[in-house]
């Protein structure tokens, strides 16, 4: 018997890992279905982050979704490397990270960088987090525009693309995606690409389902992954605008959270997790985080609330990325091709 790994000792109220159900990659490779974000904005500190991420693997999380922006790889590798310590099987650990929009000309720097900070030899997944090379300070306002911002460059994109590719043939990441991207985006990049793209993280809630793009993606095989499941509620008040909603302020949302005796973001999370998206809830609060793990085994929402929730869908995006425009007197929109093009320069 390995003494060491018997060190690890799941909390008293963990969720049995075995029970959460599992996403099965074009790869064959499995990835489970809700992970632990690990954004925490402007007001959360890195070792409250790193601390959770710590105390949700021993409440049963085996995903985490990290990036090397967030500036809190370096205390999470730390909290990685105390599970190792104790036993932990890096193995039983889904762990992703992104290269950020600096670094476009530097994927295999940036990659190492994240293996160094968080003392890992492999990731899991690895993700272009932008597919703009614009980039800006931390903490600015939403009409910074960095002076040389472009606008997406197939070509640039996909030489970004060959460096990603080059991190799978020398084994330092598993699978490789993409983020933020569109569907006429995602087209060109599957036509071009030689390893094909395992996920695409993009904002998915009850109130931003984008029914369209996750259904062409589980078409290609792409695996939707999640962000903002809850409508992202402690975002930056720099991203908030007038016509943002919040869908656990919705009456369908919090009507059927009371028939279950659950928080409304509890719902959201289960909505996704059954819809067949890959929610990574952000929360350093552990009944939070823990309540949002027990969604992904709860007794299924029946299917007349699973259709109720599709119907209050408000194409509401809030994370928006105007700060990621090329030109001046640009609407956020013109990221995001609203019309079925690329949105030209």
């Amino acid at each position: 018997m390995n003494l060491q790994l018997d060190r690890f000792t799941p909390s008293s109220d963990a969720v049995d890992p075995a029970l959460i159900p599992q996403r099965t990659l074009a790869s064959g490779r499995q990835m489970p279905a809700i992970g632990l974000g690990t954004f925490g904005s402007d007001h959360v500190s890195a070792q409250a982050i790193a601390e959770a991420v710590y105390d949700a693997v021993h409440l049963g999380y085996r995903h985490i979704d990290c990036a090397s922006v967030y500036g809190n790889e370096a205390e999470i590798g730390g909290a990685f490397g105390r599970l190792f310590s104790e036993g932990f099987p890096r193995e039983q650990l889904w762990v992703t990270s992104k290269v950020w929009n600096n670094h476009h000309d530097d994927v295999l720097g940036s990659c190492q960088r994240s293996l160094e900070a968080l003392r890992l030899d492999y990731l899991d997944l690895f993700l272009v987090h932008w597919p703009f090379p614009n980039h800006h300070p931390p903490g600015c306002d939403v009409s910074v525009r960095n002076p040389n911002a472009v606008s997406y460059r197939h070509a640039d994109y996909m030489r970004t693309w060959r460096q990603m590719e080059d991190l799978v043939d020398r084994g330092l990441v598993r699978h490789i995606g993409s983020s933020n991207m569109t569907i006429p985006k995602m087209e060109l990049l599957l036509r071009d690409a030689r390893i094909r793209p395992a996920a695409n993280e993009m904002e998915l809630h009850p109130h931003f389902q984008q029914p369209q793009f996750f259904t062409w993606l589980k078409e290609q095989g792409v695996e939707p992954i999640g962000y903002s499941p809850i409508g992202s509620p402690a975002r930056p008040e720099r991203d908030r605008t007038p016509d943002d909603t919040a869908p656990t302020d919705d009456s369908t949302i919090r009507s059927i959270a009371q028939r279950h005796g659950v928080h409304p973001a509890v719902i959201c999370i289960q909505w996704a997790i059954q819809r067949g998206q890959t929610p990574i809830p952000f929360s350093t609060t552990r009944r939070n985080y823990l309540a949002n793990l027990r969604s992904a085994i709860a007794e299924p929402l029946s299917a007349d609330e699973m259709q109720a929730i599709a119907k209050v869908d408000r194409n509401c995006r809030l994370i928006k990325g105007q700060v990621f425009l090329w030109k001046d007197n640009q609407n956020w929109e013109d990221l995001w091709d609203l019309n079925g093009e690329i949105t030209p320069e």
